[in-house]
């Protein structure tokens, strides 16, 4: 799961999609226990072929929350090239060459990225939301949003400390080293897989996990961008961040946008009810 960047263009047309950010020593999700996380999918129009772009939550039955960066690419580059936007929320995908007409896609019917979106360091704003139709999501139970500054209340009780998150998303898995060029794994069909980071550093727009194998940890890596980073807080699972970058070999820090801040809330607020 972290951003991750497929280069189509040998396959689709001339196009270069990015996948975003792909959980790293992490569990293929066989028994569908994050159901509500979801593939940001494009399909080319002159193939029918699909793409995972990117990953994301249902937050709302015709709310999918990802990435601005994510949505900022399809507007700009893809869908001026008539690619259209779909969500899937399938264990496993088969895309590119292998894409079939039994995967569940979603059409996607609006896509908004955050306006306040931009590359400030001390909120950059990178969210989004796409927008389903009503009755597309049935029997799928939507994520759970943190309190205002939940994650800060936390942090002041030391209540952050050795936490273990969960993160989750369909981007590529570990990273090979040895005997030539190192490379990700991407599997195809792409599975829907979980991890989990465990603390590192909180600041006031972002959370820092670390998903060093060494120390036992997992994370996300290319094509996970968007996804949900949970946390366990009294007995219920919270989406508390979605990831939106990290380290280029997806071994030491996942950097995750913040959705219990009041610019994240401001964002959220038309779209879906908030604790």
């Amino acid at each position: 799961m972290r951003n991750r960047l497929i280069a189509v263009a040998a396959m689709v047309l001339t196009v270069a999609l990015t996948r975003m950010d792909g959980i790293t020593y992490g569990t293929v999700d066989t028994q569908n226990i994050y159901a509500n996380t979801g593939a940001f999918i494009v399909r080319s129009p002159a193939t029918g072929r699909v793409f995972p772009l990117c990953s994301g939550t249902l937050i709302a039955p015709t709310v999918f929350l990802t990435a601005s960066h994510c949505t900022v690419y399809f507007e700009n580059v893809l869908a001026p090239l008539n690619y259209t936007a779909f969500v899937s929320f399938d264990v496993l995908i088969p895309f590119g060459a292998l894409t079939s007409p039994a995967t569940n896609l979603i059409p996607v019917t609006g896509v908004v990225t955050n306006p306040e979106y931009n590359q400030r360091q001390s909120d950059s704003g990178d969210i989004a939301v796409l927008l389903l139709a009503a009755g597309s999501t049935i029997g799928i139970t939507p994520a759970a949003l943190p309190t205002l500054n939940q994650l800060d209340a936390l942090a002041a009780k030391n209540g952050l400390k050795k936490k273990v998150f969960t993160a989750a998303g369909y981007g590529v898995q570990n990273r090979v080293v040895g005997g030539g060029v190192p490379y990700f794994q991407d599997l195809n069909p792409i599975p829907r897989m979980w991890s989990n980071p465990s603390f590192e550093a909180l600041s006031p727009g972002y959370l820092r996990l670390s998903q060093n194998p060494a120390t036992g940890d997992g994370g996300t890596c290319y094509g996970d961008s968007g996804g949900p980073n949970f946390l366990e807080v009294d007995g219920s699972l919270i989406l508390m961040a979605i990831t939106i970058t990290g380290d280029s070999v997806c071994r030491a820090t996942n950097v995750d946008y913040r959705l219990d801040t009041a610019s994240a809330r401001a964002f959220l607020a038309p779209h879906v009810t908030l604790p």
